[in-house]
């Protein structure tokens, strides 16, 4: 099994920063793509951010020049640093990891249980 674990998130004002982070762990071989989504109330869950093994990223239009994706592959871990936090970036956040895991090279798509952000006035 492969587990997946957020932490990070909290209350900030408008204009301020957080930043998460997200393990892996488990019976894991490889890593691919890890990424970021979120899901505010009443909303469906949306991409925020991902990044393949080897750095490709892509962003949601509504966080670039914002927040800014990276990851460690030695750690299995990836990061959101969040700055010029809004209002509207209110949502549990979610981390995703997907790969292929041991024995047999099963793949996995692992869900973290996600992280509350508030930004508030």
């Amino acid at each position: 099994q492969v587990q997946v674990v957020e932490s990070g998130g909290g209350l900030v004002q408008p204009g301020g920063s957080l930043r998460l982070s997200c393990a892996a762990s488990g019976r894991i071989l490889n890593i691919g793509d890890m990424g970021w989504y979120r899901q505010a109330p009443g909303k469906e869950r949306e991409l925020v951010a991902t990044i393949t093994h080897g750095g490709n990223i892509n962003y949601a239009d509504s966080v670039k020049g914002r927040f800014t994706i990276s990851r460690d592959n030695a750690k299995n871990t990836v990061y959101l640093q969040m700055n010029s936090l809004k209002p509207e970036d209110t949502a549990v956040y979610y981390c995703n990891a997907k790969g292929l895991s041991v024995p047999g090279y099963r793949p996995y798509d692992e869900w973290g249980q996600g992280t509350q952000v508030t930004v508030f006035s």
